[in-house]
């Protein structure tokens, strides 16, 4: 790297937001899961759109690669750098712009957190409902970048759905300014959506304008014990057709999950008495003032009935409500606890997870004796995450080197299903080449083609995605 071109990008951003030490630059060099670990040129903090789109012209004219990155919390390995690329940190960048709450929007820099956007919507006396794990460090544009996904996609929809506008600093260094919060707007091409999804392939989100909602008045959550996946399907279409648009989430959980959450969270609970193998987390939420819990008490009761649950519990309180969502929001910390795992995050329609479970399970045994499995995710929307380890540490190391293999039976199996191998986490650096097997090559023409059309030198974000 030039003294001149460090030179350009301190005069850009300021010398003290522009990190070439090690030790500096460590926290943005490996993903959430310490899979990869990349060597970047170094590490810039802009503070504004202007200071992006300056340094991207820089970056240009120099033909020096881009990784845009947020919290860093990503799954896929797309916001760590490989070899060479400049840093674009953009948390700098986390004003809450404007709150319009007779348009139900708020508009925000793409460096917020997304707790701090709820908290906006909040104190404005709105929802704003994307919910996950990582919402006091992952960013807004990150999960613009990723369509993020969560524990309410059943009710409100992936990110894409919850953005009405954006303003993105592309590969030119130009700045689009799409922050318009219309819920129509038939005028040709809707660019955000060549945006959100394509994880900083094709330009640099800066900020957006968000969907906002009615805050829920009442809140009913249960958690319940059930025999099979089959009959955890039974009870979200019962729930669909005696409770309707108010089921907010529906949360499947095989008992390993449930198990490594129990050896590795210290306030982890079991909440029912006698063990099974699959439990699932439902919650409900009105915006009217409504007896939730009576009524999801009346369902499952007749579920109970059905033989489609053995046991139930409704949560009392908030306290109670926050220790069973604990027990699903934990699983992922408690599994990068336990070691590495195989793991995938995939989608399929509801009505095929029961198979894809029962055969891929047995599939994987067949070739994997003691694999254990761990399988949770978002029922209500379709989407697993479907991982795989051995129990013993001596054993893991040799099956983690199997991972192509392992992948071959999941996916090969999903795909015939119908259904997509990456669900809300992106392909990054980690599903690059698998996904060339599953997409046809008419798909992977037009990807390429609107690659090349806005990102011709190829900068941002190589080897991500495409």
């Amino acid at each position: 790297m030039s003294a001149d071109f460090l030179n350009q990008l301190r005069s850009i951003v300021g010398a003290t937001h522009v990190l070439t030490e090690s030790f500096d630059t460590a926290p943005y060099t490996t993903d959430w899961r310490g899979r990869y670990q990349g060597q970047p040129l170094c590490v810039v903090k802009p503070a504004n759109t202007e200071e992006v789109a300056t340094l991207v012209k820089a970056c240009t004219a120099h033909h020096i690669a881009i990784v845009p990155q947020g919290g860093n919390t990503g799954l896929c390995g797309g916001a760590t750098p490989i070899c060479g690329e400049v840093v674009v940190s953009l948390t700098r960048l986390n004003r809450i712009r404007a709150i319009d709450t007779d348009n139900n929007t708020l508009t925000v820099d793409a460096g917020c957190t997304l707790a701090a956007v709820q908290a906006a919507a909040e104190q404005a006396g709105r929802l704003f409902p994307l919910s996950l794990a990582a919402e006091g460090t992952a960013t807004i544009g990150g999960n613009l970048s990723t369509n993020a996904g969560g524990v309410q996609v059943l009710r409100y929809g992936n990110t894409r759905e919850l953005c009405l506008g954006l303003e993105v600093v592309l590969p030119d260094g130009r700045i689009w300014n799409g922050l318009r919060g219309l819920r129509k707007d038939n005028t040709g091409y809707d660019l955000k959506h060549l945006f959100v999804g394509a994880e900083g392939t094709l330009g640099l989100i800066t900020a957006a304008v968000l969907k906002l909602f009615s805050p829920p008045r009442s809140t009913a959550t249960a958690w319940a014990s059930l025999d099979s996946p089959a009959k955890a399907v039974s009870l979200l279409k019962r729930l669909r057709e005696h409770i309707g648009g108010r089921i907010t989430a529906f949360e499947l959980i095989d008992r390993t999950s449930l198990e490594l959450v129990l050896a590795h969270i210290h306030s982890a609970r079991d909440p029912l008495s006698e063990q099974s193998p699959w439990q699932v987390l439902i919650e409900l939420t009105d915006t009217m003032t409504t007896d939730l819990s009576a009524a999801l008490e009346e369902v499952l009761a007749e579920a109970a009935e059905a033989d489609e649950i053995r046991d139930a519990v409704i949560a009392q309180s908030d306290t109670q409500a926050q220790a069973l969502w604990s027990l699903r929001e934990n699983i992922s910390e408690a599994q990068k606890i336990e070691g590495l795992s195989i793991k995938h995050d995939i989608s399929l329609p509801v009505s095929r997870i029961p198979q894809f479970i029962g055969e891929c399970n047995a599939a994987l045994a067949s070739s994997f004796p003691d694999v254990r499995i761990v399988c949770f995710g978002h029922l209500g929307d379709g989407n697993l995450h479907y991982n795989q380890s051995k129990p013993a540490a001596q054993d893991n190391a040799a099956f983690i080197a199997q991972t192509a293999a392992v992948n071959r039976i999941v996916h090969d199996l999903v795909h015939a299903l119908d259904g997509s191998i990456s669900a809300e986490h992106g392909l990054g650096q980690l599903k690059r080449e698998e996904i060339l097997r599953y997409k046809s090559s008419v798909e992977m023409d037009l990807m390429r083609s609107i690659k090349k059309a806005l990102d011709p030198l190829a900068l941002m974000n190589p080897g991500k995605v495409i």
